[in-house]
């Protein structure tokens, strides 16, 4: 049991690592593009880690009832999976710092705008995988009323926030190819960036979590009615 607990512990600790390292990658402006090559090798590092670590995951798609809950979950993680592997390679065949023997590995105008695109798909995949895995995330926590009401509208309203900056940012036109470079402004401070990335990602993060609450609770109604027919 020990030893069960110490592995989700480092399980828990490499998906931290992970979202601060994916908050480093989305502030290009703020780290250069030295360190943001070399932040993407090492989060790439990571999630071959974190998909070993979860390998039991891959035969468990197959193995019981499909809900809408689960199908949500598991099309939304399988997304995520593509567009990190389409984000790391097309950086890598841009690389001048990290691997630089991979330059030119992919076509130069392809490799730009996917890493573009693909970047901030993972971003707002990243935000709905956290959201749909809110109930795990909270398991054995059990705040009071009040501070799990505080907390709540701290949430709702840091999404309010984020969901006005993926709007004012034009984070949809790298979404949807409309926009082949990214525009950064090199004068806004650090912090900004940082809880500006951050605000968006908890919008997502708001969905991703409003859409388990919905999708259980209908599962939940609909066993109480089978429980109520079978007594």
């Amino acid at each position: 049991m020990k030893k069960l607990r110490g592995r989700n512990g480092w399980k828990k600790l490499l998906d931290v690592v992970m979202m601060l390292l994916l908050l480093c990658l989305m502030a290009y402006q703020v780290t250069g593009e030295a360190l943001h090559e070399w932040f993407g090798i090492a989060m790439t590092v990571l999630l071959i880690v974190h998909h070993v670590l979860n390998g039991r995951w891959y035969p468990a798609l197959f193995r019981g009832k499909v809900r809408a809950w689960r199908a949500l979950t598991a099309a939304v993680d399988l997304l995520l999976l593509a567009t990190v592997v389409l984000t790391a390679l097309c950086g890598m065949a841009m690389s001048g710092h990290a691997v630089p023997i991979l330059y030119g590995l992919l076509p130069g105008i392809f490799a730009r705008r996917f890493h573009l695109a693909m970047s901030f798909w993972s971003f707002v995949l990243t935000g709905l995988h956290l959201g749909l895995h809110v109930p795990a995330l909270k398991a054995g926590w059990k705040p009071g009323r009040t501070a799990e009401t505080v907390l709540a509208a701290l949430f709702a309203a840091a999404a309010g926030t984020g969901l006005w900056l993926f709007v004012k940012n034009g984070i949809p036109d790298y979404l949807l190819f409309r926009t082949p470079f990214a525009f950064f402004d090199y004068g806004k401070p650090a912090t900004l960036v940082f809880l500006e990335n951050l605000a968006v990602l908890v919008f997502f993060a708001f969905a991703g979590a409003l859409a388990t609450s919905v999708l259980r609770q209908g599962k939940g109604a609909g066993n109480k009615r089978t429980d109520g027919r079978s007594s």
